[in-house]
């Protein structure tokens, strides 16, 4: 389980990553697969730089429930 700040609404990869205590690559990878989070060149205007990925807190729902099935 985690928390996260409810005035949140998006969050990087990096925080992803973090959250999950996982390597960046595998969170990239598993929302490809999953056609997860949207790319930081279409929300610049939330301060992240261009090349992120953006996360809804939906989505990290979603990678919660996934990501038990994806460990090796």
């Amino acid at each position: 389980m985690f928390r996260v700040r409810a005035s949140q609404k998006l969050f990087t990869d990096v925080e992803v990553a973090t959250l999950f205590g996982v390597a960046l690559e595998e969170v990239r990878e598993l929302a490809r697969l999953k056609h997860l989070g949207c790319l930081a060149r279409a929300a610049e205007a939330a301060g992240a730089s261009a090349g992120q990925l953006l996360f809804s807190l939906s989505d990290l729902m979603i990678l919660s429930v996934l990501w038990p099935r994806f460990q090796h």
